[in-house]
């Protein structure tokens, strides 16, 4: 069975279309790390990524009969961008299918290379199912964006290229997992070089199928309401049987890493390279500097495969506020300081020469001033406990720097309680809190607020556009204890995954009932 493989990755005839990308040394990385670590540059695809590889070779291999019927794909983005282009160069007709949040700027590449978009779903397999049924209603050629041998083989090209092009021994290859077609591939022909090449994945915490499926013995199916959409490019429910299989054979190891950490590295990438990886494409820095950590030294050189670059330029903020807590140089802090002249100063003193990267207050109870400040560290962990334990000893002090409502929203607002006159027929009504992800369309706030109907009162709302497929909504909504099953029932309606803050220690001292 390897030996089938191989010879497809050899067989593959991409190369009038695609490049045989560079691998490039990262200094910046290697130093951090204390060994060599080296770049396989698929952002520099004419796509700007790898999946321009196995689109055509699939597409290039169907006979003359299946190309005249014309073809249809769905995709998050760089899938579609890879069957449009091959499309385009073979002189052939294209339909690509897309969820409505798919970002703009993948959208509109589609367009450019000539083939008809078709916006349907909320997610990526809505989509598929829509492609496939459409390839069977009008005798079209489905070309799968992972789950099909020549796709897989086209992206294998990739790791014949890295044992190519090293120079020194390799001591493991860190790939972006999604569907699985892309380590399928790799995982197949380095394992086959060289067995003692370490194969490992990297998935985002919130989409981790392979991990998922490793860990079972099978395949499983993550929840599409729980799918986490940073990394939007490898956001899929269930990796793909072939794939699967070819994994459970070549793959090591899959690590899974956090949204603070995917920024972080597209950072490390950009300082190497002046160029910014989309969140799936940085997830292989994420994952090895992870592998690093939990290793320590390391004998022979790293590659991480940098699979894509097609990131919204709107998404920049997000991630550039997330990277110095991914990279563990900040630590987001709640502080209780006496509300008085000069307490400002004297916990500035406490803090001592670290540089405060913002300071959020309002006032609030009459003695205690309840303040949200930011502060770097270095990036060791001791040195954020040394800091926390200097600072408790004068002031009460909590961590919220893995607290996603301060990190997302609290740091971002005006701040203030609720006053005492959130009252109906002059009875208090709680108020709950809740975070969202609405799907970044129009008419999801009006569906949000047509299902919650008239009966509920909002009470705080905040929302920050961070380019993505999904906005990130802060709300209170004065519940009557009562009336909780029946709110919860709208709640499931509406579809749009949520979290409980009520709770939150962020919430309680910036923002709830005094």
């Amino acid at each position: 069975m390897p030996e089938s493989y191989i010879r497809k990755i050899l067989e593959a005839d991409i190369y009038d279309l695609a490049i045989e990308s560079p691998m490039d040394t990262a200094p910046n990385l290697s130093r951090r790390l204390h060994c060599p670590v080296l770049l396989k540059r698929e952002d520099l695809q004419p796509v700007f990524s790898f999946k321009i590889r196995g689109a055509y070779n699939k597409i290039k291999r169907l006979d003359t009969e299946s190309l005249e019927k014309g073809i249809i794909a769905a995709s998050a983005g760089n899938h579609a961008q890879g069957v449009a282009m091959a499309a385009a160069h073979l002189g052939i007709t294209a339909q690509i299918v897309m969820s409505v949040n798919t970002p703009s700027i993948k959208v509109q590449a589609v367009k450019q290379l000539g083939a008809r978009v078709l916006l349907q779903g909320d997610s990526y397999d809505e989509a598929a199912a829509f492609a496939r049924h459409m390839a069977s209603d009008k005798n079209l050629v489905y070309v799968p964006p992972y789950d099909d041998p020549d796709v897989i083989a086209g992206q294998g090209t990739i790791g014949m290229e890295i044992m190519r092009q090293r120079k020194k021994a390799l001591h493991a290859v860190f790939v972006p997992v999604g569907g699985g077609g892309l380590i399928a591939g790799i995982g197949a022909y380095v394992k086959y070089l060289d067995p003692k090449v370490k194969v490992i994945g990297v998935e985002a915490e919130g989409s981790a199928c392979l991990w998922a499926a490793l860990k079972a013995g099978r395949r499983v199916s993550l929840p599409a309401e729980t799918l986490d959409q940073f990394a939007d490019g490898t956001a899929v429910c269930q990796v793909g049987k072939e794939p699967f299989r070819l994994a459970r054979k070549y793959v090591d190891e899959v690590i899974r890493v956090n949204t603070d950490e995917i920024c972080a590295a597209i950072k490390d990438v950009f300082e190497d390279t002046r160029s910014i990886p989309e969140p799936s494409g940085a997830l292989s820095v994420a994952g090895m500097k992870r592998y690093v950590e939990s290793q320590g030294a390391i004998n022979g050189s790293l590659v991480a495969v940098i699979s894509g670059a097609n990131m919204n330029f709107d998404r920049l903020r997000h991630v550039s506020e997330r990277t110095e807590i991914g990279e563990k140089r900040e630590i987001l802090l709640s502080v209780a300081i006496p509300e008085k002249p000069g307490s400002f100063k004297q916990f500035c003193r406490a803090v001592g020469k670290r540089n405060i990267t913002e300071f959020n207050y309002r006032y609030g109870e009459p003695e205690v001033a309840r303040v949200l400040v930011g502060i770097q560290t270095n990036e060791q962990l001791q040195d954020r406990r040394a800091l926390i334990s200097k600072l408790g000893k004068n002031y009460d002090v909590t961590d919220l720097t893995g607290n996603e409502l301060a990190v997302l929203h609290i740091r971002h607002m005006v701040g203030g309680h609720l006053g005492q006159a959130n009252t109906l027929e002059g009875v208090a009504v709680p108020e709950r809190v809740f975070r969202f992800e609405f799907p970044e369309k129009p008419g999801a706030l009006l569906r949000f607020l047509s299902v919650l109907g008239d009966e509920f009162n909002i009470s705080l709302f905040h929302y920050r556009n961070h380019g993505a497929a999904y906005g990130r909504v802060l709300t209170g909504i004065q519940v009557p204890d009562e009336a909780m099953k029946k709110f919860k029932r709208y709640l499931d309606q509406i579809g749009y995954r949520y979290w409980e803050e009520t709770d939150n220690p962020a919430y309680e001292a910036y923002l709830g009932r005094l």
